[in-house]
């Protein structure tokens, strides 16, 4: 264990949706992340892939999403993420209130963990969302997107998952030979189904959090639900290593998977959450100049071959744009 380098945090986290656009206005326009890639399900090309995160597509800020609008509603339970939440400016609270007022997002009130406020909110397809107040420091990692929300309220990539587990004990001491530590444990509030919350916590500063929660709930995948939660492993050399202690916790990860833009191992953590290992790059500007992101439709590797047919299967949408009208809900 010794030769492992502990994760910094949170690399990326994926989630299921339903209709593309909505989803695309929902987190470009009011969530005001910007679009640093739109492609295709690698594994299933027929569906879209978008990539929403900051300025520059930081690791530990990307929101990803599959539109799958045939499936159903989901419903959150054990064996999943059950929270993703995101830094957000210390003070700028009121300001997000005030914007989820005046576009009709569901939110609740606000409550407190580990000293930090957090404002509990929902996507249209219902995915529990989160934002929490920050200190940003001067030599913060990310850098906001403002074409719809000022620099000083701005998201600031993640700050943490909620992982609801039947049976935490093993998860737990997955998340320490993975390099996070054990910081505090204290009683949850809001309308989580645990008695007591237990934060793990990363070397790095984005997406530094694990929150774990002991449930029974049932729980099925769909429209709102997280798919996985990717961590960062920075080099081949830090993913072989973190690959080869997963196994060594009995588990059985995938080899490296090309995915363009990061390399991934994957592996379903002892009470079945789908986690991910992810390296810093190629990057998400590998492929499209820095200026241009999302400007177009990517198809990596052999897929450019198939342009004309994925593009014809799927629906048109719309990148939203600062000064452009508003779509219709």
């Amino acid at each position: 264990m010794a030769d492992v380098t502990p994760t910094p945090g949170i690399h990326h986290v994926t989630c299921v949706a339903g209709d593309p656009q909505r989803n695309m206005d929902f987190w470009a326009e009011t969530l005001g992340l910007r679009l640093v890639k739109r492609s295709i399900n690698q594994d299933d090309p027929s569906t879209y892939h978008f990539f929403f995160a900051d300025a520059e597509g930081t690791p530990g800020t990307s929101m990803t999403f599959f539109p799958w609008e045939d499936l159903s509603a989901g419903k959150v339970g054990s064996g999943q993420v059950s929270r993703t939440a995101f830094r957000v400016p210390e003070g700028s609270l009121d300001y997000w209130e005030e914007r989820f007022d005046e576009r009709g997002v569901d939110y609740d009130e606000r409550v407190e963990r580990f000293g930090e406020t957090v404002v509990p909110f929902r996507d249209p397809d219902g995915l529990p969302v989160e934002l929490v107040e920050v200190p940003i420091p001067d030599d913060d990692p990310t850098v906001p997107w403002t074409e719809f929300v000022p620099a000083e309220h701005a998201i600031r990539g993640f700050h943490s998952v909620t992982l609801w587990l039947a049976n935490p004990d093993a998860t737990m001491d997955l998340l320490e030979t993975m390099g996070l530590e054990r910081v505090g444990t204290e009683e949850s509030p809001g309308d989580t189904p645990g008695d007591q919350r237990t934060r793990f916590e990363a070397a790095g500063t984005v997406g530094r959090y694990v929150d774990v929660l002991p449930t029974v709930r049932a729980g099925r995948q769909g429209h709102g639900t997280v798919h996985h939660v990717a961590f960062q492993t920075p080099t081949d050399e830090d993913q072989s290593a973190m690959r080869s202690a997963v196994r060594g916790e009995g588990l059985n990860p995938t080899g490296q998977i090309d995915r363009h833009w990061f390399r991934s191992v994957y592996f379903r953590e002892h009470n079945g959450v789908l986690f991910e290992l992810a390296t810093r790059g190629p990057g998400y500007d590998s492929d499209e100049p820095l200026a241009d992101l999302g400007g177009r439709l990517v198809l990596p590797g052999e897929f450019e071959a198939r342009r004309e047919e994925i593009e014809a299967g799927l629906p048109d949408v719309t990148v939203p744009r600062a000064g452009a009208p508003e779509a219709d809900d």
